[in-house]
């Protein structure tokens, strides 16, 4: 089953880019998803650049509004995610537990929607 693990850290809680804490989570970054492919489970995974570079989009009746940055008012952003297939919950669970940013941020696991009848 198809599992995403979304990445959520308040970037003031985030290590500084260029100290020696930053080049650990990135090890550890590396590390996992040097994992996740060798175990074979990894479909995909990417960091994301600051929520600020964000546009939210919605469409009502016939107008399509857009605005810059997240729509939700957070200190936590979504940050990255990794895409993987395993057995089951527990599997997904286990490898999130490996995401460094766990450590201080947040990580929602979702099973991805089967849609069986559709091409």
């Amino acid at each position: 089953m198809k599992y995403l693990m979304l990445i959520y850290a308040d970037p003031a809680n985030e290590p500084v880019y260029g100290t020696p804490e930053f080049e650990k989570m990135m090890a550890g970054y590396m590390s996992l998803s040097e994992k996740m492919a060798a175990d074979g489970v990894m479909l995909a995974g990417e960091g994301l650049k600051e929520a600020e570079t964000s546009t939210t989009l919605r469409v009502r009746g016939e107008k399509v509004e857009t605005m810059d940055g997240p729509f939700a008012e957070t200190k936590e952003h979504l940050g990255g995610f990794y895409l993987i297939d395993v057995p089951d919950l527990d599997a997904a669970l286990k490898y999130a537990a490996l995401i460094p940013s766990a450590e201080y941020g947040t990580v929602e696991v979702r099973p991805v929607m089967d849609y069986p009848d559709a091409g």
